[in-house]
C-alpha cells in the first residue's frame, strides 16, 4: 500500500516521502496513529501543493535577505561610548549594543545572535562586522564607535 508520510517514522520515511508499505502495517499502525495517509490521487496533488508553497516561501525568503543585505551595505551605525585618551574604550562594545543601535538609528531588527562578533569592541574607530542572514546570505555592516 502507497502512504505519505506526515511525521517522521524510523526506519520507514521521513514527513513528505511517499512510499510502498505492507497494508497491515499501514492499516494497524500508521494509518491508525495519525503517522501517514493513503496515497490517494487528492492527497498527492495536496503533498505536491504545499511542496510547491514551501519552495515559493524559501525563494522569498532568500530575495528578502538580499534585499536587506543591500540595505544594510549602504548603512553605517554610530555607538557612543566613554573613552580614555588614547582612544581604548572604558569597557568594549557588544552585539547587543550594535543591534540596539541599528534598530534606534535606522529601524531596522538585528538578531544578535546572527552578528558575527568574534571579539567584543574595544577601541574607537570604523569596525566592520558580518551578519548572517540567510544560509546563502550574509551581510557586511560598519560600525562607528565614538567617543561621547
Amino acid at each position: 500500500m502507497k502512504v505519505i508520510f506526515l511525521s517522521d517514522v524510523k526506519n520507514k520515511g521521513k514527513k513528505g516521502e511517499v512510499k510502498e508499505v505492507a497494508t497491515g502495517y499501514a492499516q494497524n499502525y500508521l494509518l491508525k496513529k495519525g503517522l501517514a495517509e493513503e496515497a490517494t490521487p487528492g492527497n498527492l496533488a495536496k503533498l505536491e501543493a504545499e511542496k510547491e508553497a514551501k519552495a515559493e516561501k524559501a525563494r522569498q525568503e532568500l530575495e528578502d535577505a538580499k534585499a536587506l543585505k543591500e540595505e544594510l551595505e549602504e548603512k553605517e551605525v554610530e555607538v557612543k561610548t566613554k573613552a580614555g585618551e588614547d582612544g581604548r574604550l572604558f569597557g568594549s562594545i557588544s552585539s547587543k549594543q550594535v543591534k540596539e543601535a541599528y534598530e534606534k538609528q535606522h529601524g531596522i531588527k538585528l538578531d544578535k545572535r546572527k552578528l558575527d562578533m568574534s571579539q567584543p569592541l574595544k577601541s574607537l574607530g570604523y569596525h566592520k562586522m558580518n551578519v548572517k542572514l540567510h544560509q546563502e546570505v550574509s551581510a557586511e555592516i560598519k560600525v562607528h564607535v565614538v567617543e561621547e
